[in-house]
C-alpha cells in the first residue's frame, strides 16, 4: 500500500471536515478513509446499548445496513470495543468474522484475509467502531501504530460532529441529549426501530418528529402490514408523554356488548358478570397516549360514546353516575378509507374530524424504493438469533428476486417470508455433505433462491392488453367493469355490493347456517358474522303453527 505521510494525514483531515456538510456524510467519511488506507471493505458502526448499528458501509452487501450486531455474539467486535487502540487480527485468527458471507467480492465464507478495527472514542466514551477488511493478508501490518491513533482520533471527531449534526437536524438541542440518545435508548424504540432510508420513509420520519412533539390527535392510515402500530409507538416516543406507557386497544377484537366497559370501565354489579370494579382504558391511559388500532371497525353506537369522551375529556364508567376527567392523547389507526366510510354512513363525520387532526399515511412497501434490502438485513439478523445460527446470510441473487415483488402484505409479509426461508435454509444446510470448516466460519447458513417461496409476478408484469377482454370469454365481473368503463365508480361500494350478494347467496343455500357458510367461504365464522353485520345481512326467523287434525 502507499505510505501514509504527514501530508496524506493533513489531506485526510481536510476531506473529513468537508464531508460533514453533505447529506451522505457517513458514506463520504468512509470514501475519504479508503483513499488513505487501501481495503476491500470498510464499515462505520455506532455503539448503542450493547449493539453495533451500521451507519455506512462499502464493499459489503446492502443488507448489512439493516443488521443490528449484538456485541456479545461477535468476539471480534467485543475485542475492538474493549480496546483503546487499533486491533489487527492475524490472518490465522480462529475468531469468527461477523461479515462472513457479506463481502461483495467473496460470495462464500471469507478466505484468509486481513482484518482491522478502530474503536472511536470521544470524551472517553465509545461512539462506535471503524472496521477495515482486505482480501490480501498482511495489508495493514506495516501501518505504524501512531498513524492509526491519529486516523482514529480524526475519525472519532468527525463521527461525533456528524452525529451531532444529525441529531440537531432532528431538533435535539444539546450534547447531553445526544449522549442520552446514543447510550440509553428506549426499549420500545430499540425493539421497533423504523428501518428505511427511502424518500417516503424520510418524509414519514419528519412527520413523526413534527407531530410527536405536539398534543394533536393523530390518525394513521395505511395498508395492512405496513407498520401502523410501529408508527404509533414512534409518535409516542417523540412526545412529552414518552416516559409513560402507551395503552393499546384493538377495536376490531372488542365484542359489541363490552366495548363501553373496555374503554370506560365499569363498577361492580353494573351488569351480569361484573363481579368487580374495572378501570377502562381511558383511565389507565390518563396522562399518556391511547392507541386505538383498527378504529374503523367500531360500531356506530360505540363511536358516539368515544366522541363524547374525546370532546369533553370526561368518561363515565358503566353503572356509575359521576364522571371522571382524563388527560389522554389519541392516536388511531385504520386500514379503511374513513372518508369513504363517512360518505357511506358507516363512520361518524364528527368523530372522523376529531381523530383527523393530523393524518399520517404509512407508505406501502412497494413505494419504499431501496428499503427492502435494509429490512431483509434487519429480519435476517433477528431470525438468526431466534434459530441459533452462528451466521445467516443472503445469496447475491435473493435481494434482486425480492425487490421485483409488490409485497401486498407489506413489511409483515416480508418478515414472514424471510423467517420461512431461514428455517428452510437451516434444514437444507444440515442435509448437505459436510465441508471443511474454516476456524472463522462456525455453522454458517446461507439463504438461496431454493429456500425461498415462489413469488407470483407483480400486477405490472401480468397486465393484459386493453382489448384482451373483447377477444376472450368474459366473466360476470369483467362484464360489469366493461359496462362501467366510461363512468366513475366507488371501489369500496362495489366491493361491498359484491360481498353482500355472495354471502347472501351462500347463506340462503345453507339455510342460514353461519358455520357452513364460513367454511365454504374459507373464512373465520366470527369474522364472517362481523362482516355480515357491517353489510346489513341478517337472518330473520319465523314461528309457524302447524294445524293438527
Amino acid at each position: 500500500m502507499n505510505a501514509i505521510t504527514a501530508t496524506t494525514l493533513i489531506e485526510l483531515s481536510l476531506k473529513l471536515a468537508q464531508s460533514l456538510t453533505k447529506n451522505d456524510r457517513f458514506d463520504r467519511l468512509l470514501s475519504t478513509i479508503r483513499q488513505t488506507i487501501n481495503c476491500d471493505a470498510v464499515a462505520l458502526l455506532s455503539f448503542k446499548d450493547d449493539h453495533l448499528i451500521p451507519l455506512a458501509c462499502q464493499g459489503l452487501s446492502k443488507d448489512t445496513l439493516g443488521r443490528r450486531f449484538a456485541i456479545a455474539e461477535h468476539p471480534r467486535f467485543t475485542e475492538i470495543c474493549q480496546s483503546s487502540n487499533a486491533v489487527r487480527f492475524t490472518s490465522d485468527s480462529t475468531l469468527p468474522d461477523p461479515y462472513d458471507g457479506m463481502l461483495i467480492n467473496s460470495e462464500e465464507a471469507l478466505p484468509v484475509h486481513a482484518c482491522m478495527g478502530l474503536p472511536l472514542y470521544f470524551d472517553h466514551q465509545l461512539l462506535g467502531i471503524l472496521t477495515l477488511d482486505s482480501l490480501s493478508p498482511g495489508t495493514f501490518d506495516e501501518i505504524p501504530e501512531r498513524t492509526l491513533e491519529v486516523i482514529a482520533a480524526m475519525a472519532s471527531v468527525s463521527l461525533h460532529t456528524a452525529m451531532t449534526l444529525e441529531l440537531l437536524e432532528n431538533n435535539i438541542q444539546h450534547s447531553q441529549q445526544v449522549v442520552s440518545a446514543l447510550s440509553q435508548p428506549n426499549a420500545v424504540v430499540e425493539q421497533n426501530e423504523l428501518i428505511g432510508h427511502s424518500s417516503a420513509m424520510q418524509k414519514l420520519k419528519q412527520e413523526i418528529a413534527l407531530v410527536g412533539a405536539s398534543h394533536f390527535n393523530v390518525l394513521i392510515e395505511g395498508e395492512s402490514g405496513a407498520g401502523k402500530e410501529l408508527i404509533a409507538h414512534a409518535i409516542h416516543q417523540h412526545s412529552a408523554r414518552r416516559l409513560t406507557p402507551m395503552v393499546y386497544v384493538n377495536c376490531a377484537a372488542l365484542p359489541d356488548n363490552l366495548i363501553e366497559s373496555e374503554l370506560f370501565g365499569h363498577v361492580k354489579g353494573a351488569f351480569t358478570g361484573a363481579d368487580s370494579t374495572r378501570l377502562g382504558k381511558f383511565v389507565i391511559a390518563d396522562g399518556s397516549t391511547l392507541f386505538l388500532d383498527e378504529v374503523g371497525e367500531l360500531p356506530l353506537t360505540a363511536q358516539s360514546k368515544l366522541l363524547r369522551a374525546i370532546q369533553s375529556n370526561e368518561i363515565q364508567a358503566v353503572g356509575q353516575d359521576k364522571t371522571t376527567h382524563v388527560d389522554v392523547r389519541i392516536i388511531a389507526a385504520t386500514n379503511r378509507q374513513l372518508e369513504q366510510e363517512v360518505e357511506a354512513g358507516r363512520f361518524r363525520a364528527d368523530l372522523f374530524h376529531r381523530l383527523h387532526v393530523y393524518p399520517i399515511t404509512v407508505p406501502p412497501l412497494r413505494e419504499r424504493h431501496g428499503d427492502i434490502e435494509l429490512l431483509c438485513g434487519f429480519f435476517v439478523e433477528k431470525i438468526k438469533r431466534k434459530l441459533g445460527f452462528s451466521q445467516l446470510t443472503l445469496a447475491p441473487d435473493v435481494l434482486p428476486y425480492l425487490t421485483q415483488y409488490d409485497w401486498p402484505g407489506n413489511v409483515r409479509e416480508l418478515e414472514h417470508f424471510i423467517n420461512r426461508a431461514a428455517l428452510k435454509a437451516g434444514a437444507n444446510s444440515t442435509m448437505q455433505p459436510t465441508k471443511v470448516q474454516r476456524p472463522h466460519s462456525i455453522n454458517p447458513v446461507r439463504i438461496t433462491l431454493a429456500d425461498c417461496d415462489k413469488l407470483t409476478p407483480t400486477a405490472a408484469s401480468t397486465k393484459l392488453p386493453e382489448d384482451s377482454l373483447t377477444t376472450q370469454q368474459t366473466t360476470p365481473l369483467q362484464t360489469t367493469l366493461l359496462s362501467t368503463r366510461t363512468k366513475q365508480i366507488n371501489l369500496r361500494t362495489e366491493v361491498d355490493n359484491y360481498q353482500r350478494e355472495l354471502i347472501s347467496h351462500i347463506l340462503n343455500d345453507e339455510k342460514g347456517n353461519w358455520s357452513v357458510t364460513a367454511k365454504r367461504l374459507s373464512t373465520d365464522r366470527a369474522n364472517l358474522t362481523r362482516l355480515a353485520k357491517r353489510l346489513g345481512i341478517y337472518i330473520e326467523k319465523q314461528v309457524k303453527a302447524i294445524k293438527t287434525d
